[in-house]
């Protein structure tokens, strides 16, 4: 649990890793009812090891490497737990470069956070607040879809009662749109509080009402989204990163002409993306893997099925509301609800809970099956069992060309995968 002692004691240790003569690092949060108490304790760990320290108050996390890269700042702290519920919290690190710290440095701070305190710097830092950072925001916004024109579009936004509750709705109305919001009027326990990207029935609904063209939603700090079109249908990041991907090609800004996703990537998008001559690279799940693979071969853009899309022409980092920009930018007038960037494969995805989920992976009749049943599928669709990283389960994820088939091949490895769990705790 992140208290105000380990933020405090976070800051010092980050502060101090990053070193140089007096970092200048910025601080921004989400609208959790401990965000303003962690954000004290943070800046002052900071300002105790010699940094000084700018707030820029409630913004998107995506801001937050903007805001470095535009003030040169050394250090930027995000405080959010992203799409989790208010009583969650957590800190995210930037680097000077706009990324995130490197797995090394994380642990560097790791290890000073183990050592006796220091005495006290030579200079305490200073801690103010930084004015303008939400108009910063949106002016690099519209700096990069100066060319978009929302006019005659009505849309729907979810905020999340979140750090987009502003951003989001003013970009959208300077580019011409009519905007309705919902999840607007953060309290500071209604983060996340059945809104948002993670559930988006309320987005669903409005959309089935009528009169609005395109619905979005985003999650908690703003670096995910997910899209709702015209018939209350949920659009997926596999959908929304396919059209990005087919329009940037098409307009000669794919660098690489490749794509980075994940190994939940719905087999659709790989069959799209075949099609249309782009090279794909596949990572583990999370954003961090997505983009240390876009870094390492060079790309412009990657995305998980989760909403997270990253557009290095912009950001290096997930940014819902460019995200969503950058959906209607591809779309360029059409409705969501014709996209045709791919054909989505029935997806099914089912978490067994074992008492060991090393003993149960490691079960040869569960390797035969699972060998067996993606042979059966080669060329037509896929099956991926793996462990879960953080929980006693083991994932069994299957796509096939037909919801029948789909259950019934996820069916026979769920039952394989509790018969050899079982066998294991004997």
């Amino acid at each position: 649990m992140l208290t105000a002692e380990l933020a405090l004691a976070l800051g010092a240790a980050a502060t101090r890793e990053v070193g140089g003569h007096h970092p200048r690092v910025l601080v921004i949060r989400d609208t959790r009812e401990s965000g303003p108490m962690l954000e004290a304790a943070l800046a002052a760990g900071i300002a105790s090891a010699g940094g000084d320290v700018l707030l820029g108050g409630v913004l998107p996390t995506p801001a937050a490497p903007l805001l470095v890269g535009r003030y040169g700042f050394d250090l930027a702290a995000v405080i959010s737990a992203s799409h989790n519920p208010f009583q969650d919290n957590g800190i995210k690190f930037f680097g000077a470069d706009g990324f995130k710290l490197s797995d090394a440095t994380e642990l560097a701070i790791e290890q000073r956070l183990e050592q006796a305190p220091l005495g006290p710097p030579a200079r305490i830092g200073a801690i103010s607040d930084m004015h303008g950072t939400t108009e910063d925001y949106l002016r690099a916004l519209h700096e990069r879809f100066a060319e978009l024109s929302l006019e005659g579009l009505d849309v729907v936004l979810d905020c999340a009662n979140g750090a987009t509750y502003r951003a989001a709705p003013e970009i959208f109305r300077r580019l011409g749109a009519s905007v309705t919001v919902l999840a607007e009027t953060p309290d500071g326990r209604n983060i996340n509080d059945g809104c948002g990207s993670t559930h988006v029935d309320g987005v669903a609904a409005a959309m089935r009402d009528g009169g609005h063209d395109i619905g979005f939603a985003f999650d908690g700090d703003g670096d995910r989204l997910l899209a709702v079109d015209g018939n209350g249908a949920v659009v997926d990041g596999d959908e929304l990163v396919a059209l990005a991907t087919l329009h940037l090609r098409a307009q000669n800004r794919l660098p690489g002409n490749g794509v980075v996703v994940t190994v939940m990537t719905n087999y659709g998008f790989h069959t799209a993306m075949r099609a249309a001559g782009v090279a794909v690279a596949t990572t583990a799940v999370g954003d961090r893997y997505v983009l240390e693979e876009l870094r390492a071969r060079g790309w412009g853009l990657g995305g998980e099925q989760s909403g997270h899309i990253i557009d290095m022409g912009f950001v290096p980092s997930g940014d819902g509301i460019a995200s969503a920009l950058l959906t209607l930018e591809a779309l360029a007038g059409r409705d969501l609800a014709e996209r045709d960037a791919m054909d989505k494969l029935p997806q099914k995805l089912v978490n067994v809970r074992v008492a060991d989920r090393d003993a149960a992976m490691a079960s040869a009749q569960l390797t035969a099956a699972t060998a067996a049943e993606s042979a059966a599928l080669e060329g037509r669709g896929r099956v991926l069992v793996r462990p879960s990283g953080t929980e006693q389960l083991v994932r069994v994820m299957v796509e096939a060309p037909t919801e029948e088939e789909t259950d019934a091949v996820c069916g026979r490895l769920v039952a394989i995968v509790r018969t050899e769990a079982a066998r294991a705790a004997t």
